[in-house]
């Protein structure tokens, strides 16, 4: 089957958006662009897009537009505020917000969607920098299936897999309990081989005798050698996943589900925050670790 070409507008060009643009260049599309950081705008466009003057000015010229952003009020201003989406959107355009937002916020932001005849997803994303860039993206959407089913190529020119998983906002509430478990993985990570080097044994053996075991995952082989090499050059920021804990415990209690373990680990982060450590790769857990025990896993 020929594969379609689309006109796509992408607002949001940061370290994950601005990979997933370029990735859908790559397969052909053309893309539209705007962010308020120029320097990222010109980098797409040297790559071969379009920049728009403001997101009501992408959303006037495209047919689709993927937004990815930090926090839930960044997508509620850049869909329904001044010079937004909304204001430049025609009657069917279809809005894929890919930010890892409250489910709340997805499902208000689809009410005002829904009152000017524009069709949305919300469609969070795991990852991280290097999956982003690879186009290998973890995908999980919430909304109308029919909808999914009409975009879904498009999504996996980003990702790996994409999955539907409820209606609006199922995404997002998805996403949270992705973060929690890679949350408290790191943290356990950090915290075993911050053990292993205050003991005296060799991390690098311990990560090679134990990758392949019950302890081995996605995260300790993406997470143990930045901590093992001291490099903690965000692919996922601690200030991010500060957000997206507290998105996840708003929604817990919203709903009555305690989350005592996530509690611990975003205030582990938020001691990292306090020390200007924000801006580290969420692997700076380790950082917690050094602090408490005196021992640093890498040198």
């Amino acid at each position: 089957m020929e594969e379609i070409r689309m006109k796509i507008g992408c607002i949001g060009l940061g370290i994950m958006g601005k990979p997933m643009a370029k990735n859908l260049l790559k397969a052909g599309h053309e893309v539209v662009c705007y962010d308020v950081n120029q320097e990222s705008v010109d980098e797409l466009v040297a790559a071969g897009a379009v920049a728009g003057a403001s997101s009501a000015d992408v959303a006037a010229q495209v047919p689709l537009v993927i937004t990815m952003l930090p926090n839930s009020p960044h997508v509620k201003t850049v869909v329904m505020g001044e010079k937004g989406v909304l204001e430049g959107a025609k009657e069917g355009l279809i809005l894929i917000d890919m930010s890892s937002i409250a489910p709340l916020a997805s499902q208000e932001i689809e009410k005002a969607c829904s009152a000017k005849k524009v069709r949305m997803l919300d469609a969070p994303v795991s990852g991280g920098e290097p999956k982003a860039i690879d186009g290998t993206l973890a995908i999980m959407v919430g909304g109308d299936k029919a909808l999914f089913e009409e975009v879904k190529d498009i999504l996996l020119v980003m990702g790996a897999s994409a999955v539907h998983c409820g209606p609006i906002g199922a995404g997002n509430t998805t996403k949270l309990a992705n973060q929690i478990i890679v949350a408290l993985n790191i943290a356990a990570v950090s915290e075993a081989f911050t053990l292993v080097k205050k003991a005296g044994v060799d991390p690098h053996l311990v990560f090679d005798a134990i990758k392949g075991g019950l302890a081995g995952s996605t995260v300790m082989n993406a997470k143990a050698p930045m901590m093992m090499d001291s490099n903690f050059k965000p692919g996922f920021k601690i200030d991010l996943h500060i957000k997206d804990l507290a998105n996840a415990m708003d929604t817990a209690h919203g709903v009555g589900s305690p989350l005592p373990l996530t509690a611990f680990v975003r205030e582990m982060m938020e001691t990292l925050h306090a020390d200007g450590f924000g801006g580290d790769d969420h692997s700076a857990l380790a950082r917690y670790y050094a602090k408490v025990s005196g021992t640093k896993i890498g040198e």
